[in-house]
This record gives C-alpha cells, sequence and structure tokens, in this order.
C-alpha cells in the first residue's frame, strides 16, 4: 500500500498556528503524510507578524527538487509564496508536477499583516494560479486577485469566482468566512458553471488563526488519500468547522488562537 504523501509549500509561522504548521497538522489529523517546502519565516504570534525573512529562492527550488525526487507525493497545497523570484522558483519546480495542486493565495495574516507583495500579485496570476487543480481565496483575496471591491452578494460571489477560473485554476472555492450572516457559506465553482454551496453556522470565536491554511492543507490531504475534488472539499469543510468549535478548548495566545487541528485526537 502507498502512504498518502501531501506536501505543503508555504511560510513559517513561529506560533504555530498558520502556515506550514498549521498544514502539517491538518494533514496529519486527516490521516496523510506531510512533507514541506519552507518559502519564508516569520516572527509571528497570535496578535501580529513582526518581521517575515524570504527564504532564497534558489534554497526553495532545491527543497521542492529534493521531495518531488524521492517522495511520491500525491498532492500539493501552496500558501504563503511571499515574492515573485519565490513565486518564480516554485512554478519551475511543479514544471513536471501532474498531480493536484491546491492554491490557497495567502496575502494577509489574520492581524492585517501583508504576506505577499503586492509587487507579486502579477507574478501570482501569471504564473501560479494556471497551475491550480483548486485556488482556495477568502473574498478580500478574490477581489485583489481581481482589483475589485470585495463581493457582498452570493451572486457578486459566484461573479469573481467565474472571473477567477478564466484566469486558470480548473475549479475556484470562493470561501465565505468574511461575508455577513449567521452562516457561513462557501462556493465551489467549476468550468461546466456547476456551483456546489457548503454550508455552517458561523461560530461566535476569536479563535480563528490558520483557518484557510487549514482548510486548503486538509483538502490537499484528502486528494492525496485519492478522494475526488468535492468529497475531499466536502470531508475538509466538516474538518474545518469542528477545528473552530473546538478552538475555544485551547488558550493560546492573546489574540486571535488557533483552531483546534486535533480535535480528533486529544
Amino acid at each position: 500500500m502507498k502512504t498518502p504523501i501531501a506536501l505543503t509549500i508555504a511560510g513559517s509561522d513561529s506560533s504555530g498556528g498558520a502556515g506550514v504548521q498549521a498544514d502539517i497538522k491538518a494533514i496529519s489529523a486527516s490521516g496523510a503524510f506531510a512533507a514541506s517546502v519552507i518559502t519564508a519565516v516569520t516572527a509571528q504570534n497570535t496578535t501580529s507578524v513582526t518581521r517575515v525573512h524570504e527564504v532564497p529562492s534558489d534554497v526553495v527550488f532545491d527543497q521542492i527538487e529534493a521531495v518531488l525526487s524521492d517522495l511520491e507525493v500525491q498532492a500539493i497545497k501552496l500558501g504563503m509564496l511571499f515574492s515573485a523570484p519565490i513565486i518564480d522558483a516554485v512554478a519551475q519546480g511543479l514544471v513536471v508536477f501532474s498531480a493536484p495542486i491546491v492554491v490557497d493565495p495567502v496575502m494577509i495574516a489574520k492581524s492585517g499583516d501583508a504576506l505577499l507583495h503586492r509587487s507579486a500579485i502579477d507574478a501570482m496570476i501569471r504564473k501560479i494560479l494556471p497551475l491550480a487543480t483548486l485556488l482556495t481565496p477568502n473574498l478580500p483575496e478574490a477581489a485583489c486577485l481581481l482589483g475589485v471591491s470585495q463581493a457582498q452578494s452570493p451572486t457578486d460571489i459566484i461573479a469573481q469566482g467565474q472571473q477567477l477560473l478564466a484566469m486558470g485554476p480548473k475549479v475556484v472555492l470562493m470561501k465565505g468566512g468574511h461575508a455577513d450572516g449567521d452562516i457561513c457559506t462557501d462556493y465551489l465553482i467549476d468550468v461546466t458553471g456547476v456551483v456546489v454551496t457548503l454550508t455552517a453556522p458561523r461560530v461566535q470565536t476569536r479563535n480563528t488563526h490558520g483557518t484557510g491554511c487549514t482548510y486548503s492543507a486538509a483538502i490537499a490531504a484528502q486528494l492525496a488519500k485519492g478522494h475526488d475534488l468535492h468529497s475531499a472539499v466536502a470531508t475538509a469543510h466538516n474538518y474545518l468547522q469542528t477545528a473552530i468549535k473546538t478552538a475555544d478548548q485551547l488558550s493560546i495566545g492573546r489574540g486571535h488562537g488557533p483552531v483546534h487541528h486535533f480535535h480528533g485526537q486529544w
């Protein structure tokens, strides 16, 4: 039997709630083996990002090459890429990779700090979005990629998702956590025009650090295990909702604490 392996290519969060650390936790909790490539090292906690140290792009490329030349990776999750040189290195490193790629276009931390240079947005659009089996933007990220205002209605959310599809991803998951209302709705949109909605009651908690990282990594884990895209998203959605519901069982930091990645274990 093959061991399902998911690779995360993302930045490090020193507080452990987001980034590569969250990805490894989510992938592991979802029943797959997690490998990692570090794109940046952040000095970060639950309240702020105080420093970002960019990993040299050739080192990022060498990490990718090292993993893919040895491990049989069945899915990849892309998170914080930070700069145009890193985006170039990642795109080059994934040229021959043919399995699913989940792209979480990380731009802003929960604290509001920037995690992607504005000058790198064009490189993200040109070189990363066409690689995406699934693109998973929240509403502010979708608006930033399109250069428009944040969508306010379901009709606008779906329309923006369709515009993002035209940029190259095979499927787009528009995450609705930044919308208003007691119900959070995500919209899964593919090139055939099919729209699948995933809903959950909004949980009243401030402990939502790393939700986007966790969601996309859990999807990658399910894809690595051989599940089709729709079932992978549905399973990851359920996993994330329980991780949010149980987040207040943890007491981590003074700001936006993490979700409970291992709610099924402890």
